[in-house]
């Protein structure tokens, strides 16, 4: 069966992955948001979408859509930035919509609660983005792990480089991002606590705008971590402007490829009644905002 989605965010970076999908699921989308007017992307894949830069022109065309007798909407697809996650995922629900959201969910914990209670007294699903869980690379390593004896140890790097835009869009303003242990962070560290366990402790070694180090004691790992959007991080042997990287007691598994299929297997994965939910996605949330805490102490 066809199912009908809304979007918010559809001008953003992530957005054309959605769109992708949306297609390649054989679905439709049916009205799509964003506040600035550069989206001729949706030509390529919804060109017959409604398509708002109000948001209360979008909320008012949703609203109606909804109460009439024609075609209702079944999903929400959030892509926008991350402070705007929460009120939509709202939004979502109070519209009878079940909800896919980019990662982060929320970025503050506080707000998995409410969402969490909300989810409850309605009869529909929200469900997050953390599309890692869905590498090949990393399925089989989560299964060589499963039945872990030892302890073992992790070097995790993540190097994105970013230029100077960075820091003066929304991504750069920690309030709106959650920074980078949030904005770059938060789908490895659910990597790291999925396939070692839950954390037991951390620590802040260094934090700036450009990079976070530090440590992690999760059940059966210890870890160190380097996220870096400075591209002087960026070993000289990569050519390309991002390097993801495990290394697992001297082993490095590099999975900087192999990401495009990834939200489509995501979606059939949310459309055949599976998916991640709140309570998956509560660990790294809470891990990356008690990063963020330390550090701003």
């Amino acid at each position: 069966m066809m199912n009908n989605f809304a979007m918010t965010g559809v001008g953003g970076f992530v957005a054309p992955r959605h769109l992708k999908t949306i297609r390649d699921t054989e679905n439709n989308l049916l009205a799509s948001l964003d506040l600035h007017d550069s989206v001729g992307i949706i030509d390529t894949y919804f060109p017959d979408s409604e398509f708002f830069t109000s948001p209360e022109r979008f909320e008012r065309h949703l609203a109606k859509v909804q109460n009439s007798h024609s075609e209702k909407i079944n999903y929400m697809s959030i892509c926008s930035p991350n402070y705007l996650h929460d009120s939509q995922i709202r939004l979502a629900l109070n519209l009878d919509m079940d909800v896919i959201c980019e990662k982060p969910l929320v970025i503050n914990p506080y707000n998995l609660d409410s969402l969490k209670l909300l989810e409850e007294k309605s009869t529909r699903k929200i469900y997050t983005i953390m599309q890692l869980r869905n590498h090949p690379l990393l399925k089989e390593l989560k299964e060589n792990y499963k039945n872990l004896k030892k302890r073992v140890n992790v070097d995790l790097k993540y190097i994105t480089a970013r230029g100077k835009w960075y820091h003066f869009s929304w991504k750069g303003d920690e309030s709106k991002s959650g920074g980078l242990a949030t904005n770059i962070g938060v789908h490895l560290f659910d990597l790291l606590i999925w396939i070692f366990g839950s954390v037991k402790s951390f620590a802040v070694k260094s934090f700036s705008q450009q990079k976070i180090t530090g440590t992690l004691e999760l059940d059966n790992a210890d870890v160190t971590f380097l996220l870096s959007i400075d591209k002087n991080d960026l070993p000289r042997k990569i050519i390309k402007n991002t390097y993801r990287s495990l290394i697992i007691e001297g082993e490095e598994i590099e999975f900087s490829d192999g990401f495009t299929d990834l939200h489509t297997e995501v979606y059939k994965d949310i459309l055949s009644g599976k998916g991640l939910r709140i309570d998956d996605a509560r660990p790294s949330i809470e891990l990356t905002y008690a990063i963020r805490q330390a550090a701003n102490k």
